[in-house]
């Protein structure tokens, strides 16, 4: 595991475009996530590519949270806790040091997610708390599920 940088950017969509139900960004938004977000996201390498990675970026308001924006896991490397491990690996980054809490968000259906993330509240001993954040209708006519805003924490890593 690592951080990315920008000569990862088009591997990253690639990867993206085989994990739905992610949202598939360009591949110029990835480029910018490795130049200017490097420190708060993470590659998985193996010799067959790129396996994982997540985007994530310190909240501009509150230098405390650490919002999780994406997990991709390639097929061949799921059920290995690949997305508990770069999450893990964020959060042992001394630049993320003051980060006592994780948002994302979730569609009600991506059991997934739900069940990685419950997974690392666990294992920071941090509560969880659910809210709404974004209805389907704020996404225009595209169809797509409301996304709860999830919130671990607080955690002293």
């Amino acid at each position: 595991m690592r951080t990315p940088c920008k000569t990862d950017g088009y591997a990253i969509y690639q990867l993206i475009a085989k994990c739905p139900p992610l949202d598939l960004n360009s591949v110029y938004a990835y480029l910018l996530l490795c130049e200017h977000f490097s420190n708060t996201c993470v590659v998985a390498q193996s010799a067959h590519g790129l396996d994982g990675f997540i985007s994530a970026y310190i909240h501009p308001t509150r230098q405390d949270v650490l919002f999780v924006w994406q997990v991709a896991v390639h097929e061949r490397a799921r059920g290995q806790s690949l997305g508990g491990k770069m999450l893990q690996n964020l959060l042992q980054r001394p630049e993320l040091a003051n980060v006592n809490f994780i948002e994302t968000t979730v569609g009600p259906d991506n059991i997934a997610s739900r069940s990685m993330f419950g997974s690392l509240a666990r294992k920071l001993k941090a509560n969880v708390n659910e809210s709404d954040l974004f209805e389907k209708s704020l996404f225009g006519p595209e169809a797509h599920e409301d996304e709860k805003l999830i919130r671990i924490g607080p955690f002293l890593v």
